[in-house]
């Protein structure tokens, strides 16, 4: 037990030192019928690669959770219908295809207490076994920046789309799990490139 947790210490901190923009990343989000992980549901999950800055769009993957047992208001948030959900795919399905990513890549979340609290819920549910080697969230990364400026942090200044407008990125009218996920990736990389400014960027920088 020792030996194993001090192999895992050793690899976290070799992983921490490594340079962050040539890292692979596999950025995460899920659509919900609510925020109560005891009590809701996964509608859907998104994933986008990152692989050495570029953004893989053409590997990304939008998958629906057949098994979800009341949609509540996700065909007004999200505009799923029972009908798209009829053509989904079970969510042990969703979560081994999502685990295979787990291994070669480190995960991004905007608001990683949420969505990877419903995760790991799942997988635990499932009885699947998953241990991501890193999980950085944007809204963490985000906060430690205002905090080290000195800034007053207000409610709703760390959504996705307050944090992109700092960043004049643009803002995405169609809001679903893959248009999240994408939003997330490139608020990632413009925090990367604002942190770093032109010199090497640490992963635990970031953490």
């Amino acid at each position: 037990m020792v030996k194993k947790l001090l192999s895992q210490y050793l690899k976290r901190r070799n992983l921490l030192s490594q340079n962050a923009l040539t890292q692979r990343y596999l950025v995460i989000d899920l659509e919900l019928t609510g925020l109560d992980v005891n009590q809701h549901e996964i509608v859907s999950v998104a994933w986008v690669k990152i692989d050495n800055q570029c953004i893989k769009m053409s590997e990304s993957q939008h998958l629906i959770n057949k098994d979800v047992k009341s949609l509540e208001q996700s065909p007004v948030f999200h505009g799923i219908i029972d009908d798209t959900v009829a053509k989904g795919q079970s969510l042990e399905s969703i979560l081994m295809q999502l685990k295979a990513h787990f291994n070669d890549s480190i995960l991004v979340f905007h608001n990683a207490v949420l969505d990877w609290g419903f995760l790991k819920a799942a997988l635990k549910n499932a009885n699947i076994s998953a241990q991501p080697k890193l999980i950085l969230d944007t809204l963490h990364i985000e906060k430690k920046r205002l905090i080290c400026q000195g800034a007053e942090i207000k409610q709703d200044d760390l959504t996705l789309s307050a944090c992109r407008k700092r960043y004049e990125l643009p803002s995405y009218h169609c809001h679903n799990a893959l248009t999240d996920a994408q939003a997330t990736a490139e608020l990632l990389l413009a925090q990367c490139h604002q942190i770093n400014r032109g010199k090497e960027l640490k992963i635990g920088e970031l953490t």
